[in-house]
């Protein structure tokens, strides 16, 4: 080989380099396409909404999905405990927001803790949940209104740079300014009043984002909805079905004609349980025997699964189907799913929801005079941040999970007020009943 020749290029044919999912041709003929995210919202959103709350209401399966989403979300309450350093400091602080979590709804309906099930409920159906914070004479107060409430006809561009988008007023960084709120009267069927503008500091508005910018939340629902209403007329067919092979109607012929008894000749004949009916010479009844489905049982599982799939939940938390679970394949199917519990609990619900409520109630508290401060203005942080710790997951066997905590224990791994914080309980009254528990024993046993 001549020293010429290590320069020369084999012709070599040329490359196409393509993502075949950004192909062309037969196999994408059925593809859709996304364009960007919140046009695509605010065109989709209230179809969503209004199809997702019809299905949670009639469809069986949507709406114990729906319940299950909600009470793995917040359970019985995520509940809240002060990181102030000092212990009788943080006990007041503790007892001043659980005192106000039990008037926190402005409508006397529920507490915290319910209005948080009321959040998440709307999280899941219509994708975004709205709660007003209220300034009344008792303090601060809450109220969750319907996401539909906020004006999505509301559009347009403002000065200096600012937006509004869907009801959604936003600085030229995308920062919240303000809400605009439809008001809305208990007996009025459509809004018909104009939307009114509300300080974004008023207004907590609280949902999952699909995409980084976006404005406005999508019902949890959206991947299911048509599938579901496919499965929804699925098993009304095989219901009729099952339902017409059940009247089992019997036909008389006279096939010769000699029969003094005249024939049913009533116009259409309708299928009646245990009916016999005469026909006339020379007419017979055909059925309809189209192909019936073959292994139903597998099929409507699978629709099952695809539906549970689409929710983001284990099987068992649609269907309630537990047949061929053992322990280990239900710990092993819920570790994903309790994954991403978590991953919207704190990175949604508390810096959307849960921590600007323990902000504005402690505040109000301290400027009132009633939450005693000393130090809050040297070390405010003190008393604006918390640990919110929601309810530790049912266990099948609450043997093996109290001693994995005490083995976290003892590793080191969490403390005591974590782990009872995770049950519902504050350290600090525990202690104390334990404490007046064993001087009532000692007191028996003397």
């Amino acid at each position: 080989m001549g020293v010429l020749d290590l320069f020369k290029r084999k012709a070599e044919p040329a490359r196409v380099r393509s993502f075949d999912g950004a192909a062309g041709g037969r196999r994408a003929s059925g593809m859709g396409q996304f364009g960007r995210i919140n046009p695509e919202v605010a065109a989709a959103a209230p179809s969503l909404r209004s199809r997702a709350s019809y299905l949670a209401m009639n469809n069986p399966w949507i709406s114990q999905a729906c319940a299950n989403w909600t009470g793995a979300l917040v359970g019985a309450g995520i509940v809240p405990t002060s990181k102030h350093p000092d212990p009788a400091q943080r006990k007041a602080i503790n007892g001043y927001f659980e005192g106000w979590a039990g008037a926190a709804d402005s409508e006397c309906r529920t507490d915290f803790w319910g209005m948080q099930a009321i959040l998440a409920d709307s999280m899941v159906k219509a994708g975004e949940a709205v709660a007003l914070i209220l300034e009344t004479e008792d303090g601060p107060r809450l109220r969750i209104i319907p996401a539909d409430l906020l004006d999505e006809s509301k559009t347009g561009e403002l000065s200096e740079g600012r937006s509004i988008y869907s009801g959604v007023e936003l600085d030229p960084n995308g920062k919240r300014l303000a809400y605009w709120i439809v008001p809305e009267k208990p007996g009025n069927l459509f809004a018909q009043s104009q939307s009114v503008r509300v300080d974004a500091g008023s207004v907590l508005h609280v949902f999952k984002p699909l995409a980084p910018g976006q404005v406005r939340g999508v019902s949890w629902l959206a991947p299911v909805i048509l599938p579901a209403g496919d499965f929804d007329q699925l098993c009304d067919a095989l219901l009729v079905g099952a339902k017409v092979a059940a009247m089992h109607t019997g036909f008389i012929t006279d096939m010769n004609g000699t029969s003094t008894d005249a024939y049913d000749d009533s116009g259409d004949v309708s299928l009646e349980p245990g009916a016999l009916r005469r026909l006339g010479v020379g007419q017979d009844v055909k059925f309809n025997t189209p192909g019936q489905l073959q292994q139903v049982e597998a099929f409507l599982k699978l629709n099952l699964r695809q539906l549970a799939a689409g929710l983001g939940l284990p099987d068992h938390l649609l269907s309630g189907d537990l047949t061929g679970a053992n322990y280990s394949s239900l710990r092993a199917g819920l570790l994903p799913f309790r994954t991403r519990v978590e991953q919207i609990q704190y990175g949604t619900l508390v810096p959307q929801f849960l921590a600007p409520v323990w902000r504005k109630v402690i505040a109000h508290g301290v400027l009132s005079g009633e939450l005693d401060a000393p130090d809050f203005e040297r070390n405010p942080a003190a008393y604006l941040t918390a640990d919110w710790l929601p309810p530790r997951p049912l266990q099948v066997d609450p043997l093996k999970d109290i001693q994995a905590t005490v083995a976290e224990l003892e590793a080191g791994l969490t403390s005591r007020r974590k782990a009872v914080a995770e049950r519902g309980w504050n350290l600090d009254d525990l202690d104390a009943e334990i404490a007046a528990e064993g001087g009532r024993k000692g007191t028996d046993e003397a």
